[in-house]
């Protein structure tokens, strides 16, 4: 399969359901087309297949890409943890519809389980690493310690959500902010990078930390804008005749 350029992924992407921006799928297509033959992308958390289509369309044949998603009707988005077993059936009809309306259904290979009872149904290291699971503490902590520690020495790491919900910020937090391996490379709104790569000296251990903690003020108001929402004040302001704040993701 020949690589898609990155304006024809986004056109492919536009009419499928998810929580992902344009500069957050920039990020993901640029994880997936740095790898090469014989390496495999994984993906925590995958919907309806936009975050996936991503993955992809951006990576070389013979690139194994695995899409770790229960569909079993919970942590399905915002304010949808758990009770829409109804609905899982039809994420999965649809999930499986989206990848091959986008010519990438052969090139993906789906487990249909939760992530911390996938691991056996994955062998080998890990490339790259997208997250976008469960957003509770202990699950997102979880995925980051288990699956981080399969991530290859130079690999790639991405999470969503990050500085954005509150268990997923924790569990960076706890296995990241200090740690001695992922280097904090940046964000996309709430998409963050990290690289496999980080020397574990104190000084770039400090360094790390620092620009991660950089992040909170933004953490911050994204707290006050989900309350403000949670609230009902988008709608107050729809009324205005202003357009209302999306969820931040």
């Amino acid at each position: 399969m020949t690589v898609k350029p990155f304006a024809e992924v986004l056109r492919a992407v536009d009419g499928v359901d998810g929580w992902m921006s344009p500069d957050q799928a920039e990020a993901l297509y640029a994880a997936a087309s740095s790898c090469h033959a014989g390496d495999q992308i994984v993906e925590i958390g995958s919907f309806r297949g936009r975050s996936t289509i991503v993955l992809a369309s951006a990576a070389v044949d013979g690139v194994d890409i695995v899409a770790i998603d229960p569909h079993a009707g919970n942590d399905r988005g915002p304010n949808e943890i758990d009770g829409f077993v109804e609905e899982a059936s039809v994420d999965h009809q649809v999930f499986v519809a989206n990848l091959i309306d986008a010519g990438v259904a052969d090139r993906v290979r789906h487990v249909r389980e939760m992530s911390d009872a996938a691991h056996t149904d994955v062998h080998g290291d890990i490339a790259v690493l997208y997250i976008d699971g469960a957003h509770r503490y202990a699950p997102a902590r979880q995925d980051i310690e288990q699956w981080g520690a399969r991530v290859r020495n130079g690999g790639t790491l991405l999470i969503h959500d990050s500085f954005s919900s509150v268990g997923v910020t924790l569990a960076i937090a706890r296995e990241l902010m200090f740690g001695k391996r992922f280097r904090y490379v940046g964000r996309a709104r709430s998409l963050t990078t990290y690289h496999a790569d980080l020397d574990g000296g104190w000084r770039s251990r400090a360094l790390n930390s620092l620009r991660q903690l950089a992040q909170l003020p933004w953490f911050a108001k994204n707290l006050g804008l989900k309350l403000l929402l949670s609230l009902k004040v988008g709608k107050l302001v729809e009324r205005l005749g202003r357009k209302a704040p999306e969820w931040p993701y």
